[in-house]
Formats: C-alpha cells, structure tokens, sequence
C-alpha cells in the first residue's frame, strides 16, 4: 500500500529516516570534473549549515556522482523549545533579506518584528523541523548553482526524494553502515576510511585532527576499555554522535548507548569486508559486541549485502522485526507493512 509521505514521515513512529535523493535521468551531475565548484564539497558544507539551522540532524551521508543517501532524525521537541526570536533569527539566515536583489544581513529589528508575528512564528517552526523544507533547502540551492555553472534550465534531481522510516537501533545502525559502504560498493574506494565524501570519513577525520585515533583503537582491548576512553571522543563532532552517552552527563543525544564510535569502525570494516570478499560470517569480535547489545550482526550485515546489490528500496519502512513493522502498521492505521530489505 503506498502511503502520502505525512504518514511515511510520523515522529510519533520514529524519529529517524533514511533518505535518498537521484540526479534526474541518474547522470553524474555530481561528478568531480571541471565545473565551476565542486558540488560534493557544496553539499557537504551545506548539510553542516542546514544541521546547525533545522531541527533535524544529521548522523551519516553519503555523496556519490549521481545520488546520495543521508541518515536523519527529526527533532520536533527542540523546535517547540525555540522562543519566538529563535525561530526568525533561524528562518533568516536561511533566507535572508534582500535589498536590490541582494542578500543582507538580517538586523535585530527585522528579528523582531517577524518574531511578533505569532501566526507566521508557528508555521516556520513547523517547517524547520521539517524533513521536506530540510531536503528542499539542500536541493534547491545547489540545482540552481549547477544550471547558472553550465548556463542551462531544467531539472537537476529527478523527483522527489525516497524517505524510508527507520523502526528500531538496530535498523538504525544498518542503515548507517549501509551508507558509508556505499563507495566501496560502487567500486569508487578500496576502504570505508578513505571514501571522501562519507560519514565515516569525516568523523575518522574528525578523531585525527582531535588526536585521538590511539583511543578509538583501545576497542579491542575490552569494552570496559572502550567506554572510558571514548569519553568526550565526539561531542564537538557536527554529525550525531555513534555513542549515547548522556547517562554519563553527555547533552547530546547519539544513536546507541554502549556502542562507540571504535566499535562501530569496527562493525564497518568487517561489514566492508564481508561485502568485498564474499566472506560468509563476519568476526567473532564484531559478533561478540553486537551480542551484548542485543543486535545480530550477521543479520544485519546480510541486509546490507541486499542493500547493496540491489540498489533500488521497495517500501517505506526499515525494521529488524516483523514486530515492529506491526507496531508501526498499528499506529499507522494501516493493516500490514513491508520492509525494504
């Protein structure tokens, strides 16, 4: 059955989605070649703006020639915690003022005279935490330099974007590695860590210019080990943090509690391997680790596998469990749910 994207995209579901978007005609119109500016650096920057602007954040991408995938969690509570200025002052630096055509910086005046515009603060709140205005303000942009680059008109993504609903960590998790192999897959990096243009990349980057590689490494001596030396590892990193880690007094929000970022290296670079070299079960280790946390490795690195060669998703939603596809059918209305992969 196939449901109006209002209904495919429900915090009241998941908070969590994961979303993709194809060049029109799926030419490689972000291929680095001699244009005017590199548009997957482009896209990088502007997700890292549109992350600080819009309650919706940002936990993995990636950029390849002609689409790319994003992992993103929509965080309408912090919105409603905006106050009036927050919201203006947030709407224009998306879009600023003009004058003679040309973009001015927003004063405290034009702040405030939108901020007492109740009716007008309600309906752009709404749209910042707003899954659709995030990727319409991620796309538009960039269609519009591409044309003025290569003086042409028309389309530039085809359609609209694919949003898959993510049901459950393990799902979650999946997904996240699914999107940093996905160079490796498409034959354009020999390693997950050297994709430019990933997640995993820039927050290895990320741990390099923090000094802190030895640490993450420590993950194969012990869990034990791991936590304590993960401990402030990613809470100036951009991207939503692997780890959840505010029962330890963390004000960020990751994605699992007890999982590292050098656990989730780990799960990647087995994965990459199990998707490069046929290999039929992935390390005991990386079993081990998923073990504890309740999650089957195998069967997620199975549903990556699928994932990968079959590179086109059927449905709307991601669960580990035929439960959870219930659960969200109930809350949906809906009698029955299939699952992408």
């Amino acid at each position: 059955m196939t449901l109006p994207r209002s209904k495919i995209v429900d915090p009241n579901v998941t908070r969590w989605y994961h979303c993709i978007t194809r060049c029109v005609r799926q030419a490689s119109l972000l291929a680095e070649d001699q244009k005017a500016f590199d548009r997957k650096n482009w896209i990088e920057s502007r997700l890292h703006e549109l992350d600080s602007i819009f309650a919706v954040s940002v936990a993995g991408f990636s950029i390849l020639d002609n689409h790319l995938h994003l992992l993103l969690r929509i965080e309408p509570e912090i919105a409603n915690a905006w106050t009036p200025m927050e919201v203006a002052r947030r709407w224009l630096t998306l879009y600023p003022p003009r004058v003679n055509r040309k973009k001015v910086a927003a004063t405290k005046s034009d702040i405030e005279r939108l901020a007492a515009d109740t009716n007008w603060v309600d309906d752009k709140r709404k749209r910042l935490a707003t899954l659709g205005w995030f990727m319409k303000c991620l796309k538009e942009p960039l269609a519009r330099l591409a044309n003025r680059d290569e003086n042409r008109r028309g389309t530039f993504f085809e359609g609209r974007f694919k949003s898959i609903a993510i049901l459950d960590e393990e799902s979650i998790l999946t997904v996240a590695a699914y999107i940093d192999l996905n160079p490796l897959a498409a034959g354009l990096s020999p390693l997950p860590e050297s994709s430019p243009h990933t997640s995993i990349h820039d927050r290895i980057e990320h741990v390099v210019a923090s000094g802190r590689l030895s640490d993450i490494q420590e993950i194969r001596n012990g869990s034990v080990a791991a936590q304590k030396v993960s401990d402030g590892i990613e809470d100036d990193q951009w991207l939503i943090p692997i780890e959840d880690r505010r029962a330890q007094g963390s004000k960020r929000e990751g994605i699992k509690p007890g999982f590292t970022l050098g656990q989730y290296l780990l799960l990647v670079d087995d994965m990459s391997r199990y998707v490069r070299e046929g290999k039929a079960h992935l390390a005991r280790e990386v079993a081990s680790i998923m073990d504890r946390l309740e999650m089957d490795a195998q069967r997620m690195a199975d549903r990556v596998q699928r994932m990968l060669s079959s590179g086109r998703f059927y449905g709307s939603f991601l669960s580990a469990t035929q439960e959870g596809l219930r659960r969200a059918a109930t809350r949906l209305g809906v009698c029955r749910l299939v699952s992408t992969a």
